[in-house]
């Protein structure tokens, strides 16, 4: 037994003896010499190197000292980091040959006496996780004269910009781009990128912006959209900044800018005008407006009615008032934004109003193959179309908060407009032999007047005990809409022979008027179970009154159109009234965030065909559950799984049951009898960022599939005339998928960013062609890779390229398909010369392979290019001249499937033009002039 403890004792004391010869330890004194202060409790980080994982923490003594033990040998980061002081980073290695490291004084400086960001032996960190929100610090980044935000943001991880201003981030278009937390503008960001100097910038934020109840509950209820914050220098937001620019091209090309924007201390004030036809600015602003209704009223996940109201429901031709490429544009635009805050911040307000007028003239050709049961037909179409929009917009927030408990929150939007839209068509069709079905030449013309209306009152409680709250949110919505319009269109119908069997003419006004009003109430109460659980009830009561009475009328002389069409018009009521109870049980505890529950609405619809009398009531319970699960794995990496199910009502245009025959070719028919259809949605998020690294990695997929879908009935006759009506297909599942996978790594040694980006999106989807089932599947492989570098004063680079592969088919003719190779790509260079030059171009390259159905390929290069030179101290007076579309090359192109159609679409666009600009950018921030 002695022997036994003495080998015990022994053994103890000679691990001991040769652990302490196997660890190693680092020590240290921090110092600021320009103070001459010891630098206590400044925070001492030891990372790996390989991947930056946390190995030791601590903070240094009150002499400034520190000491850390019991590492292991292997390559390291020393990070110390220290509020107001530039963060101090040194790589270092413990081997056999070196068991401790003495970094003896270590001088740390105040950020305000660096003359740049480069801190003793490492680079300022670029990017931080802030729970959801990615924060990418300005500094970190290579900012050139005269830039602006949208050249700050190319530089960011994840965020990608297209030549005409659109902002991807983490796979996700970004509609909000905000200036301190605030709307500015509400909704053209490209207000904000294309304006606002890069060196005004602090901050750039990236988060999914929840809805205002979630925010307040902290419950996500699946209502997001991917926003950026813009936070500013706060010796920024004192003072003016803005900019005049002119330009004159060839060809009628031209362009006008004027911005102002005044801060100060905690108002916001700016004001703009836009006037072009270049398609560079000024194009960006809907009607879609913040607070969850818009053009298109829905009641989201309780179940309830969705209207849609986009224009008209008769069938003509509708100007939306967007430009996406198609076409020639002219725009008008001005706005006025103020925001501002008093009363000790316990009041604010956010004000917006824009007007403006939008016209686009453009062609277009389409090509489209149908595929039968027993044959394909292919049909050809040219368009040609004049469109005008004139439109006002005005936005208000206010804000009060009633109390410290307690605060309230008040939206109000209007939007006026009223639209021109005239297109002319020439179609025909043959069948897979080439025999000529038919031909039809019609024009429409059709005019809207628009009035929305939307508001909302968001009123919010906390209570003494932490965790118990109260909310009530209640939002009215309404719009109206009258069209009135002329429909023109003669089809022909071709006998075998190749003859002329039947004609087809067709001269009718038509007109309608669709209104909606719709009130939406939701309670909200949350209560604490205990320090790691709380659960959350709620009750929604909306009610949504909607009418649609479309008409139709033939001539009883030329001009003269008084003789209805009873079947082409129709006056119909659609009615409902929802109550809606949930709950749900939240769980959080240190990394991890749990939830789950459901709602449940019992909703009643009451349709009312005013024509011949009949009612329609049906009751329907539709359920809504979710569940969501955060995990924090390291500060810097997380997870997140969600789960959304909710049900889908059929709009009143695919109920109202009237014929629509716009396109004589193709007639819709509505189905009273339509039934709700159920989603269920499944979506994940994995987020990694190592700081010192430089490596980002975001993850995301999602699926969704939904039960009893309401798809197309599509009837086609021997002539190639195509009647359609939505049913349910109660047997069938579709669905819907995508993976999105991006990685960056900054290459340090060279200076330079490469990364990828793999991205997967698929659909497969049914619809009844000829009362047979057809399943289109659809999945496109995409890889994009990029590089980017920049060196200041000298020159800004990236590119982007990769192929994508698309494989879509139809059950009908499973040896017909639209599998397609494709490669993309872009680019844009930089160069700062002396005597203040500055040369850039920029470009794209686009290829679309043959496929069995469109035996051509497509290839279009796109070379854009400008010399400009800077003049005045601040270099704020730029003169530039510039060519669009060097090669002439520029013809919009896209590909489709959808149900047993593919389409195969080009159109006109802006082409080359040359143009001299002159811009001025002005500021005065701080008592200083200054532009950079």
């Amino acid at each position: 037994m002695r022997s036994t403890l003495l080998l015990f004792l022994f053994c103890f004391f000679f691990s001991i003896s040769l652990r302490a010869q196997n660890t190693w330890s680092v020590k240290g004194v921090i110092v600021d010499t320009a103070a001459k202060a010891k630098l206590v409790n400044t925070a001492v980080i030891v990372l790996n190197a390989k991947d930056s994982i946390l190995r030791a923490f601590t903070r240094a003594g009150a002499d400034g000292s520190f000491e850390l033990n019991n590492l292991s040998g292997g390559e390291y980061i020393l990070l110390l980091t220290r509020p107001t002081y530039a963060d101090y980073v040194e790589h270092f290695t413990l081997d056999s040959a070196h068991h401790s490291h003495d970094f003896g004084a270590l001088n740390m400086q105040l950020k305000a006496k660096l003359l740049a960001d480069v801190i003793i032996k490492g680079k300022r960190v670029g990017i931080k996780i802030k729970g959801d929100t990615t924060e990418f610090d300005a500094k970190a980044y290579v900012i050139q004269p005269n830039d602006k935000v949208e050249d700050l943001l190319r530089q960011l991880p994840g965020i990608e910009i297209d030549q005409n201003g659109k902002i991807t981030a983490q796979g996700q278009q970004v509609n909000n781009v905000l200036v301190d937390g605030e709307e500015f503008f509400g909704d053209d960001p490209t207000l904000v990128t294309k304006n606002i100097r890069a060196d005004m910038v602090d901050k750039v934020q990236l988060y999914d912006k929840k809805s205002d109840q979630a925010s307040f509950t902290g419950i996500d209820d699946g209502k997001k959209t991917k926003t950026i914050n813009i936070q500013l220098k706060a010796d920024k937001k004192d003072g003016y900044f803005g900019k005049a620019a002119a330009g004159d091209g060839t060809d009628g090309y031209y362009e006008g800018q004027l911005l102002f924007n005044m801060f100060k201390a905690k108002e916001k004030f700016a004001v703009y005008a836009i006037v072009g036809d270049d398609g560079k600015t000024g194009l960006g602003w809907q009607d879609d407006q913040k607070y969850g209704t818009s053009d298109n009223i829905t009641f989201g996940d309780d179940g309830g009615m969705y209207i849609s109201f986009s224009g008209n429901n008769d069938g003509l031709d509708s100007f939306n008032g967007q430009y996406n490429g198609q076409g020639t544009p002219l725009a008008r635009t001005g706005g006025l934004h103020y925001d501002g805050k008093w009363d000790n911040d316990n009041q604010s307000i956010n004000a917006n109003y824009k007007i403006g007028s939008l016209e686009v003239d453009g062609t277009g050709n389409t090509l489209t193959e149908n595929n039968l049961p027993a044959g394909i037909i292919n049909s050809n179409s040219n368009q040609t179309s004049d469109n005008f929009m004139f439109r006002q917009k005005l936005d208000l927030t206010y804000q009060i908060k009633l109390d410290t408990t307690s605060n309230l929150k008040i939206n109000v939007a209007g939007t006026l407009k009223n639209t021109h839209a005239k297109s002319d068509y020439t179609a025909s069709s043959e069948d897979g032999n080439g025999i000529l079905l038919n031909n039809d030449d019609r024009d429409i013309d059709n005019k809207d007047n628009t009035q929305l209306l939307d508001a909302s009152a968001f009123y919010t409680k906390k209570f003494r005990k932490k965790g118990r709250t109260l909310s009530f949110l209640v939002g009215l919505s309404e719009n109206q809409t009258n069209s009135d319009g002329y429909l023109n269109s003669t089809a022909n119908f071709y006998a075998p022979t190749g003859q002329i069997d039947s004609s087809q003419t067709i001269n009718q006004y038509k007109k309608s008027s669709v209104e909606s009003l719709a009130v939406k109430t939701n309670l909200t109460y949350t209560e604490p179970l205990s320090k790691e659980f709380s659960a959350i009830f709620n009750y929604g009561f909306g009610v949504d009154n909607g009418t649609s009475n479309l008409q139709s009328f033939n001539p009883s002389a030329p001009g003269v159109y008084n003789i209805m069409v009873d079947s082409l018009s129709d006056d119909y009521k659609l009615n409902e009234l929802s109550n809606q109870v949930g709950a749900i049980l939240n769980y959080k505890k240190k990394k991890i965030t749990l939830n789950f529950g459901t709602k449940v609405s019992s909703v009643n619809f009451n349709q009312t065909d005013e024509v011949t009398g009949s009612v329609l009531k049906r009751n329907f319970v539709n359920w809504a559950p979710q569940a969501n699960i955060s995990y924090n794995i390291a500060q810097q990496q997380y997870i997140n799984l969600y789960y959304f199910g909710n049900t889908v009502q059929p709009t009143l245009a695919q109920i109202q049951p009237i014929v629509v025959n716009t396109d004589p070719l193709n007639i819709t028919i509505g189905n009273p009898n339509l039934t709700p259809s159920f989603t269920n949605r499944i979506s994940a998020n994995y987020y990694s960022s190592k700081v010192i690294s430089g490596q980002w990695i975001y993850i995301s997929g999602n699926y969704s599939f939904t039960s009893n879908p309401i798809v197309s009935n599509l009837v086609t006759d021997s002539t190639g005339k195509t009647t359609s009506q939505y049913v349910n297909l109660g047997s069938k599942k579709q669905s819907n998928y995508d993976l999105n996978i991006e990685f960056d790594q900054n290459v340090e040694k060279i200076d330079i960013r490469p990364g990828f980006n793999l991205s997967v999106n698929g659909n497969n989807s049914y619809n009844l062609s000829n009362n047979e089932i057809n399943l289109t599947n659809s999945i496109t492989y995409s890889l994009q890779a990029h590089l980017a570098k920049e060196a200041e004063n000298k020159y800004n680079t990236y590119v982007n390229f990769g192929p994508d592969y698309t494989f879509s088919g139809s059950s009908l003719q499973p040896g017909i398909n639209n599998n397609g190779l494709g490669f993309d790509a872009n680019w844009g260079f930089t160069f700062y010369l002396p005597a203040k030059f500055q040369v850039v171009t920029d470009g794209s390259y686009e290829w679309r392979g043959k496929t069995e159905t469109f035996n051509t390929d497509f290839n279009r290069t796109l070379v854009n290019a400008s010399i400009a030179k800077t003049f005045l101290k601040q270099d704020n007076l730029k003169f530039a001249i510039a060519a669009n579309d060097l090669l002439n090359q520029n013809t919009g192109f896209t590909r489709s499937s959808s149900a047993n159609f593919i389409t195969q679409n080009t159109y006109s666009t802006i082409r080359r033009y040359f143009m001299a600009s002159i811009t001025y950018d002005f500021s005065k921030m701080g008592g200083i002039t200054a532009t950079k």
